[in-house]
């Protein structure tokens, strides 16, 4: 299972919703369940957050924006 916070806590580097996105994307590989604990903290961060993350986990990155 892939945490949202564990990613956060291991990619400081992340400065935007969209990096986000991408590295959810990367990191799905091998999992089956992506556990949404905590909402990202960039100002860029979308009202539909959720199923965008869900959207990058599957694959579906380009989730309208």
């Amino acid at each position: 299972m892939l945490y949202l916070s564990e990613v956060l806590l291991q990619h400081h580097d992340i400065s935007t919703f969209d990096e986000l996105c991408d590295v959810i994307t990367q990191r799905a590989k091998g999992e089956m369940f992506l556990k949404i604990d905590v909402k990202p903290p960039y100002p860029d961060t979308p009202a539909n957050w959720e199923d965008r993350l869900e959207g990058a986990f599957v694959g579906i990155h380009s989730v309208t924006k």
